[in-house]
């Protein structure tokens, strides 16, 4: 994913999706699983669980997950600019 498309926003509809982007902003951080889930104290498996889209991740984890990331949420109705 281009950096600036991230910058601009991105629009999310399912876990799949969210762990996709997740996965390529890691990735590109240059951030192993293992380190990501060491830093943040959880298991290596929430990491990869979040990645492959598991539906059922705890929400709070996955908010840390994000931030840790150096990403926010942004709630918005659909359509807005």
């Amino acid at each position: 994913m281009e950096p600036d498309k991230l910058n601009s926003g991105v629009t999310i509809s399912t876990m799949k999706e969210l762990g996709a982007l997740l996965s390529q902003v890691r990735k590109s951080s240059k951030v192993t699983q293992a380190t990501l889930a060491g830093l943040a104290n959880w298991g290596s498996r929430f990491v990869g669980d979040v990645e492959n889209g598991k539906p059922t991740v705890r929400a709070q984890m996955l908010f840390d997950l994000i931030g840790w990331l150096g990403l926010e949420i942004v709630i918005r109705r659909k359509g807005a600019p």
